[in-house]
Parts: structure tokens; sequence; C-alpha cells
């Protein structure tokens, strides 16, 4: 495990809208996201960060060994890097994104909770 991927101070914190993994505008910044960066491309962009990433977000799980954690069976998160996940994210990737994840075979399931009866 990288503990590069752990948010290192409790500002500025933001989930990925696409697998709710929590770090720091500056680490999203900086590695993009462990489990998305291969399609997302937010790395060393900003902007693109904003868009694919919500300060608005609610409980954390601290996730060390996937394949062995209930937890993340779950929250459908058990076969992500090991990391600070959100349990729910607030907010809707764009329509253009999420027309060029389909694109490319990426099926986008949103974790916002908030939108479900």
């Amino acid at each position: 495990m990288s503990f590069e991927s752990i948010p290192k101070e409790l500002r500025g914190l933001r989930a990925c809208l696409v697998c709710s993994m929590i770090k720091t505008i500056d680490q999203f910044e900086r590695d993009g996201c462990d489990n998305c960066e291969r399609f997302l491309h937010m790395k060393n962009d900003r902007e693109f960060v904003m868009t694919c990433t919500s300060s608005n977000f609610d409980g954390v799980i601290s996730m060390i060994n996937p394949e062995d954690s209930w937890v993340a069976r779950w929250k459908r998160i058990d076969k992500l890097k090991p990391g600070c996940y959100a349990v729910s994210v607030s907010g809707q990737l764009p329509n253009h994104v999420i027309r060029d994840l389909k694109m490319n075979g990426i099926q986008y399931k949103s974790r916002d909770v908030s939108s479900r009866s």
C-alpha cells in the first residue's frame, strides 16, 4: 500500500465522483485518482479535478486490505486500491464526461445516495 494516497490534512478534501476515493485537491492534481486515472486523466489538471471530484461527501472508510473487508464488499469498493473512501458522495459527473466514459466501455454508477429513492 502506498501512503501517498492517504490524505495528509483535513482541509481541501475531495472525493472522486467515480470511485469515491478521498484525497486533497493537491493530491488529486499531483497524482490523479489511484483507481480512475487511466480513464479520467485528472493529473496536472486542477479544473478537471474540480469537475470529477466533490467536497460534499459523508463518512470515511479507511481500507487497507480490500479483498478481506466486508465493508469494502458492502460498498462495492473491494476491487479498488487501498486508501480512504467516502461512504457517499454528493454530486454528478457532467454529461460529456459520462458520455466519454461510456464510449470507452466504462460504466459509471453515481455514488450519490441522496438522489436515490
